[in-house]
């Protein structure tokens, strides 16, 4: 084991979420009460490049100290390398200090340090909903990357997990990204327009109310260069099926868009109708572009077939919300096509108009908000209604602006400068993260949503393995 102490550039995204008491205050001088302030962050074994983007960008009120505590090997060696990037830019370089400690005990030693005031997790999902339990037994606030659970029995430890919190008074928030794009935002509030979307359709289970569907890649570029992937991301025992992973951001916007504020209760207010899954082949060169190996591991052997690795990654899932069906689908490809990127479809429909996000190649892969009249509503009433919305909204967003494609098909046009990247969205999240530790006031049905959630994923996978029996 070793044990380093060096500076580099590290978090952005924390606030200060207690102030110093007076008599503190009269015992130190100006830096000294400055820095005992300041939030006091823990990483632990980060193994998922959403760690180290979560430090892009920094902020003076973070303590300069941050303690990593992870075992030896590739994952902590490249979240060093991003955060070491962030440190040496030429614009905004990060400069902060690190403690890194390595060793095969680095979660006992991590516990037993007990400094910090908050656990960032974004590695194996394996080990997640272990850490999380243990971080939140030792005092500790936890912001951890989705997913928090991949399985039925980790989704009973969280359970666990939340209830502990709650006893302790810590937060335990999940990095719910895609709230913070402004199309998602826009999505929202129109849906809440009854005079011009209507109310929420029920929908069936061959035709659901609402359909999502994304599809990601395993090989991409990440801050501009290829992202290497550790080599158990390609197992789903350690990463989780992609019902168990993706699909937590996609309902995680249903419940928000849909239901806002309101607590959904997996034991009354759900039912998981379907769901199966299928495999995404993966050769062993792709697997060594991707991982930097030269060979699969042997955990992977029970996945390959004809030197093929199947990586299950790709499902469907069918289920209902206080009796509105939802369906969804995500998919994971090797590596997108030339000049394209991930895609992504949202589809609500309403009594009186149908909102779609779309981001695909028509669209040279950029994500477009459309809202489509129903075919009985008279267009020139609906076009009113929609301008009249429009401007409505612009008083708080003054960029948007509505175009009429054709057939009753319309653009809510929102600017690309006023679209933040999806590696920006992450300080959003922990803004609200720490808002919500400093004032001690996070809604209830943030955290029972969250269990929703989780129930409905990992209930699904269950349910797939059954189905492909």
């Amino acid at each position: 084991m070793k044990f380093i102490y060096k500076g580099i550039g590290l978090i952005s995204i924390l606030f200060i979420v207690a102030s110093c008491s007076f008599s503190k205050k009269q015992t130190m001088n100006k830096a000294e009460a400055n820095d005992s302030c300041k939030i006091e962050v823990v990483v632990l074994d980060p193994g998922h490049f959403h760690a180290s983007l979560l430090q892009k960008d920094a902020l003076a009120v973070i303590n300069d100290t941050i303690r990593i505590y992870a075992p030896e090997g590739i994952g902590v060696n490249q979240y060093l390398e991003s955060i070491d990037s962030y440190n040496h830019r030429p614009k905004s370089p990060t400069t902060w200090k690190k403690q890194v400690y390595t060793g095969e005990d680095y979660l006992q030693k991590m516990l037993s340090d007990h400094k910090g005031d908050v656990v960032i997790l974004a590695g194996n999902n394996q080990k997640k909903t272990r850490y999380i339990i243990e971080s939140i037994k030792a005092g500790y606030n936890v912001l951890a990357d989705k997913p928090l659970a991949i399985n039925s029995q980790d989704f009973q430890l969280l359970t666990e997990a939340y209830q502990l919190a709650q006893q302790k008074g810590l937060l335990l928030y999940d990095l719910m990204t895609e709230r913070y794009d402004i199309l998602n935002i826009i999505e929202k509030e129109l849906l809440h327009q009854t005079e011009l979307f209507g109310e929420l359709q029920k929908g069936s289970p061959d035709n659901p109310s609402v359909i999502m569907e994304s599809v990601h890649h395993f090989f991409k570029k990440v801050s501009g260069k290829p992202l290497v992937r550790p080599a158990w991301y390609y197992d789903i025992a350690q990463q989780g099926e992609g019902i168990a992973d993706v699909t937590t951001h996609l309902i995680d916007l249903i419940n928000w868009q849909c239901f806002p504020d309101e607590a959904i209760h997996y034991q009354s207010d759900v039912k998981v109708l379907s769901a199966k899954h299928w495999p995404t082949p993966i050769t062993l060169a792709e697997f060594s572009q991707s991982t930097q190996t030269d060979s699969f591991p042997i955990y992977l052997n029970q996945y390959i077939k004809n030197d093929v690795l199947e990586v299950m990654a790709n499902g469907s899932l069918n289920y209902t919300v206080k009796g509105i069906y939802m369906g969804m689908k995500v998919t994971w490809n090797y590596m997108p096509p030339v000049h394209g990127g991930d895609t992504f479809t949202s589809i609500k429909k309403g009594s009186k108009a149908t909102l779609k996000i779309v981001q695909n190649e028509k669209n040279g892969f950029v994500k477009e908000l459309y809202i489509q009249k129903k075919p009985n509503i008279d267009s020139h009433a609906f076009e009113t209604q929609l301008q009249k919305t429009i401007e409505q909204l612009q008083e708080s967003y003054p960029f948007l602006s509505v175009k009429n494609k054709s057939n009753g098909i319309y653009l809510i046009d929102i600017p690309q400068e006023y679209r933040l990247g999806h590696e920006e969205h992450f300080s959003k999240v922990a803004k609200a993260f720490l808002h919500y530790i400093r004032n001690k006031n996070i809604p209830e049905w943030e955290n029972e949503n969250t269990l929703t959630k989780y129930y409905i994923t990992t209930t699904a996978v269950e349910m797939a393995k059954k189905e492909n029996k």
